[in-house]
């Protein structure tokens, strides 16, 4: 019994008594390892279960042997998707390391392109996704309702994490007062980009970094790849020009980043700004920084790693529920031991039962 049988069996079979040939939990567990192996439809879920079905029987009890690929795709198809994506927080949370502290989660949406339905006129699903910088894991996913966006549903997903004592990350979408005085009223603090969809604050911040002086100003280079980047990370104080009507909950700092790249003798320079609850002796140029570990870490891994944007799945809610088995496979990839990368630890777990069951191994707790 894995962490993946103790949590994902508190999920509620949705079919009718009559149409339970095989167990649920049975269909999860086999799914997760088949993504796991490299499998990226309900045709390779079903392939990768007779091809292995001897093997799994070892931890799934399969007494009508292995679902084909339309029972799978009707199971994520009618499974509720909402109490998907709470246990799947739940189960994230037993991966987090004892003596790691969690400082930083990032927030940002991702747009499933592959999900877009033109025939039907349906727009492909968005999810906001949360990430753990320290714990380099995905925490959570929440699809956005129809006819929705971010600034709803980011709310809704800060209430289901706990945020206490850590710092939030969010891109320009979810900057905000109402998440804002969320994150506060939720024990959390705040750094938050701000761009032209907040026009009043962004006329207010860049104000105030051009009459005040900087109470921290310091500069990071790096270089690597031929490329030379530097970094100068501007702190100010709030000051009596930013937000002076106080609709910002907590609000402290303002920040601005030059950033500068040297390419080939080619220059390109970038001004951003935010504004956080911090106070302004932090290390905001790493906060900001490790922010873009959910492109990196895990937007851009799924599309790469797992093909994300490329499955053509229709069906919202299968699509949103088959989302959340790459993000397992992928927590279970990124905790898994070995300087692999993650396509290579992927073809492994496809290729080696071993090297399989040393991953069920890590998740007995």
């Amino acid at each position: 019994m894995t962490t993946l049988h103790h949590v994902f069996k508190q999920l509620e079979d949705p079919r009718i008594e009559r149409g339970k040939k095989h167990l649920l939990l049975d269909i999860i567990i086999l799914s997760i390892l088949a993504v796991l192996s490299g499998a990226a439809s309900y045709d390779s879920i079903e392939l990768y279960g007779k091809t292995n079905f001897e093997f799994l029987k070892q931890f799934l009890e399969l007494k009508n042997g292995i679902p084909s690929h339309d029972t799978i795709n009707r199971v994520f198809a009618v499974l509720d998707m909402r109490k998907f994506e709470q246990l799947f927080i739940q189960w994230a949370n037993l991966l987090k390391e004892e003596g790691i502290l969690e400082k930083v989660i990032a927030i940002d949406g991702k747009t499933m392109r592959g999900s877009k339905d033109t025939f039907h006129g349906t727009l492909p699903i968005h999810c906001v996704n949360a990430w753990s910088v320290e714990n380099n894991i995905c925490l959570a996913q929440l699809k956005t309702e129809e006819k929705s966006n971010e600034i709803t549903t980011i709310p809704v997903l800060l209430d289901l994490l706990d945020i206490r004592g850590k710092i939030i990350t969010i891109d320009a979408m979810g900057t905000q007062t109402a998440i804002a005085k969320k994150i506060i009223e939720n024990g959390g603090d705040y750094i938050l980009s701000v761009k032209d969809n907040q026009k009043t604050l962004r006329e207010e911040v860049e104000t105030t970094c051009k009459e005040h002086r900087p109470v921290q100003d310091y500069t990071t280079v790096e270089k690597g790849h031929g490329r030379i980047e530097t970094r100068r990370c501007e702190v100010f104080e709030k000051g009596l020009i930013v937000d002076f009507d106080n609709r910002w909950e907590g609000l402290q700092s303002v920040i601005k980043i030059t950033s500068t790249r040297e390419i080939r003798g080619n220059e390109t320079s970038e001004v951003r700004f935010y504004i956080s609850s911090l106070e302004t002796k932090q290390p905001f140029n790493q906060h900001i920084r490790n922010h873009w570990g959910i492109e990196n870490g895990l937007h851009w891994t799924l599309d790469m790693v797992f093909r994300e944007d490329e499955q053509r799945k229709r069906n919202k809610s299968a699509a949103a529920n088959f989302a959340l088995l790459q993000k397992i496979a992928l927590n279970i990839l990124k905790k898994s031991p070995g300087k692999e990368s993650l396509v290579s630890k992927r073809l492994r777990a496809g290729w080696d039962k071993n090297y399989l069951l040393s991953l069920l191994n890590f998740l007995m707790r």
